[in-house]
């Protein structure tokens, strides 16, 4: 444990009614750098509010008496009771009637000396105060634990009397009949009154290590945390979190009843937690890193330099680096005054074929972004990609476990292989991409967690090669309702080309014969640190001649949707959806700048983009025009009319005939210009709705 004080100090140890006056002193003598008696007004505070728990910071304790602040790191059982007691006594003299209401006070501990890393605990710790910083990632219910047990005992010879056990402290983590009636001094059986006894609210958590602190290849480590009082359910799964209290160890149960083993598992009894709200104030941005991003802003060629520092390794896709770099920056996230949240969060998809460093790019920004989580579309967890509601095996009991978008709060969740997602998942990523919560509703535990986070996915086509003949819905296992929510999707394309193939090989060889230097234009650390300041700080908006550019632009793609022949099918080209996305875009790129204003260039890159999605994944193969339903829905205005007018035929055909066979079916709609491919796929959609049914094998007729 960190010492706080010298030899001579630390030699210094207080106990019993000694350390109860040195507490009560120290909350009626200290004063804050201005003056006032911080901890006097506090209480105050304390009283007027009806609470039990005092916050107390440490750095004021260590501040007033080193001694006393390393009595209470190394003994926190002794120190924390005796805090309670000088509490109780300040609070009787200021306000008797309050005192007797509550039965203890808590003392509750913030900004301690040092944080742990959970994978640093050791044995060394056992009955220390420590801290630990880490993520929350499961949450049983709500349960009342006893600290103080009435009992009721009934003898022939004294009669019917009662007792309050333990006479002095309170129950532990195992609870104790007693063995003897302390009135009488018989033994007997007791009988609880639970109305008598004295409860206080349980949950236990476990807090894992964050992701940016796992050491490469190696497994997440966690530890269980035990809340008490006032301080439980202030914490939900995908929290960050410090927590204080004392390390303690647990019997790990034997699969051997009669031969119990000598391990013992860690957990810690929390005696405060605190959520970290601001997720990118982890990172340490000095005077001397602000120069240097604010010196880095003012270069003409910053966002060239920004762009070609994501991936250096990896050849080409300048305008896929581009979405990512935006992607790390992030748009502005708006609260209406109707509590209605507008994200600022992009999301972006790659598809393409194998081999083309999709899960390189992904694996690189979980490694940039200040906040990045690299998963695959199966998760890492039984929660998945969202949450879920497990049972535990020992307790029986249910709990809530965060899975990687509700852990990737506030950062980038990088999701490979995203279309072999588990099926729980499809539902549950529509609400996490777009209004970014995770709701779940099981074994009676009700829930909506964050899921505040960028997404990165990437996946594979159906059929090994993305095939450009057919929708995006149609290469990747992925419903449309999913696809058109994300703002930028790349298709990658592995087609062989000469002189792109050489410069390709001179690349990767360059790269393989000269490994030490290749490196980005801007140090990867700075360009961490560059990236959370413009997110922390930089809040664009758009000026009056970028939003009349965005606005021209929407209303004239919408303008071409409508078909001069009235006989065509309205193919819309673009939604709202697609404009909010082009804002999100503009002040992303505004912050490559670190500009308060987006700018006519911001709009006009944003407005590129999205040209540069459209043209490859918007557009309607058989009319050549850009229809946005090809992702909205799956299928295009054209490609509607063309089954609207199958069905059609079908059931003209049908209401003269009764029933045909399939073959002829399929013939006769080959006459009439339908292609037997389409024919086919069309009658197997209309028995499956319903439309048709086969009266005997082969044929079909009207429903």
């Amino acid at each position: 444990m960190k010492q706080l004080g010298s030899e001579a100090d630390v030699q210094v140890s207080l106990k019993g009614a000694e350390l109860t006056e040195a507490f009560k002193k120290f909350l009626e003598t200290y004063r804050s750098k201005e003056g006032l008696r911080k901890y006097m007004e506090r209480i105050g505070q304390m009283i007027v509010t009806g609470q039990k728990s005092l916050t107390v910071d440490f750095m004021d304790l260590i501040e007033y008496d080193r001694a006393l602040a390393s009595t209470v790191l190394d003994n926190p059982g002794e120190a924390i009771e005796r805090f309670s007691e000088a509490v109780k006594l300040v609070v009787e003299r200021e306000n008797p009637e309050y005192a007797r209401k509550i039965v203890k006070f808590y003392p509750r501990f913030r900004n301690p000396p040092e944080t742990h890393r959970i994978r640093d605990i050791s044995s060394d710790y056992i009955g220390k105060l420590i801290a630990i910083e880490g993520i929350v990632t499961r949450v049983t219910k709500i349960d009342a634990k006893i600290v103080k047990a009435t009992y009721r005992h009934r003898d022939p010879e004294t009669g019917i009397h009662e007792f309050i056990y333990p006479d002095e402290g309170e129950i532990g983590e195992r609870f104790e009949k007693p063995v003897y009636c302390p009135v009488c001094g018989k033994p007997g059986r007791f009988e609880l009154l639970p109305e008598k006894s004295t409860f206080i609210d349980w949950q236990k958590i476990v807090v894992q290590e964050k992701p940016e602190e796992v050491p490469g290849g190696q497994i997440p480590r966690s530890i269980e945390v035990i809340l008490t009082g006032d301080i439980v359910d202030v914490a939900r799964p995908g929290d960050r979190v410090i927590v204080i209290g004392t390390l303690r160890v647990a019997p790990i149960s034997s699969l051997e009843r009669h031969s119990p083993r000598a391990l013992f598992s860690f957990y810690i009894d929390a005696n405060n937690i605190e959520v970290q709200e601001k997720v990118l104030e982890e990172i340490e941005i000095t005077d001397e890193d602000e120069k240097r991003i604010r010196e880095l802003a003012k270069d003409p060629w910053i966002r060239e330099k920004i762009i070609a520092s994501i991936a250096p390794g990896i050849y080409g896709y300048w305008d896929i680096k581009e979405a990512i770099a935006l992607l790390l920056l992030g748009g502005v996230q708006k609260i209406l005054q109707d509590g209605t949240r507008i994200r600022g969060d992009i999301h972006v998809l790659l598809v393409g074929d194998p081999g083309t460093a999709k899960s390189q790019l992904l694996q690189f920004t979980s490694r940039l972004a200040p906040r990045g989580l690299y998963t695959s579309g199966k998760g890492s967890t039984a929660a998945g990609l969202t949450a879920t509601v497990l049972r535990d095996k020992m307790t029986g009991e249910y709990y809530l476990e965060a899975g990687a978008l509700v852990i990737a709060d506030g950062g980038v969740a990088c999701i490979d292989e995203i279309d072999k997602m588990r099926e729980e998942d499809r539902s549950a990523i529509h609400e996490a991409l777009e209004q970014q919560t995770v709701s779940i509703a099981k074994a009676g535990i009700v829930a909506r967690l964050n899921a505040r986070s960028s997404v990165l996915a990437a996946g594979n086509p159906k059929d090994g090669r993305y095939d450009p003949t057919k929708p995006v819905s149609k290469n990747i296992d992925l419903p449309p309702t999913i696809l058109s929510r994300f703002d930028l999707i790349f298709t990658i394309r592995d087609i062989p080309n000469t002189g792109q193939d050489k410069r390709l090989a001179r690349h990767i060889l360059g790269v393989h014969s000269e490994a030490d230097k290749t490196r980005s234009l801007i140090d990867l650390t700075l360009l961490k640190k560059y990236i959370s300041y413009a997110r922390r700080y930089v809040r664009p908006q758009l000026t009056p001649e970028a939003a009349r550019l965005i606005e021209e632009f929407y209303v004239s793609m919408r303008q071409s949707s409508i078909s001069s022949d009235p006989s065509q099918p309205t193919a819309i080209a673009i939604t709202p959806r697609q404009l909010e996305a082009i804002i999100r875009l503009t002040e992303a790129h505004a912050r490559l700048s670190l500009k308060n204003r987006a700018t006519v260039e911001d709009a006009e890159e944003a407005i590129r983009l999205m040209l540069v999605m459209l043209s490859k994944i918007g557009m309607d193969v058989e009319s050549g025009r850009i229809d946005i339903d090809v992702i909205e829905s799956g299928v295009s205005a054209s490609k509607r009319e063309k089954k609207r007018r199958f069905r059609e035929f079908v059931f003209g055909l049908l209401e003269d005939v009764g029933k045909i066979s399939i073959s002829e079916l399929v013939a006769k709609a080959s006459e009439k210009g339908f292609e037997k491919e389409f024919a086919k796929e069309e009658i197997r959609e209309m028995l499956r709705r319903g439309e048709l049914y086969e009266p005997e094998s082969g044929y079909v007729a009207k429903a």
